[in-house]
């Protein structure tokens, strides 16, 4: 299933970054394409907060779990 509009701007409220649609399309054309062989929590755009914030949403596969892979795949794009 594919994360709506409205869980990307929430999870990037989340994240204390910008999180209207301009800015959230803005932030993933300016870090895409990530490297397939670099994990989305390891890329050099995050803070530590924001990199552990997702590394213990996908461990646990938490509530966000799935917004997360939705921008993940975004970044990936």
């Amino acid at each position: 299933m594919q994360a709506n509009v409205q869980e990307l701007e929430t999870l990037f409220q989340q994240l204390g970054l910008d999180h209207d649609q301009e800015s959230i399309d803005r932030f993933i054309k300016r870090h895409s394409p990530l490297p397939e062989d670099c994990r989305l929590a390891d890329a050099p755009f995050w803070d530590t907060a924001q990199a552990d914030f997702l590394r213990q949403q996908l461990l646990a596969d938490a509530e966000w779990a799935e917004v997360v892979d939705q921008l993940n795949l975004l970044l990936r794009g």
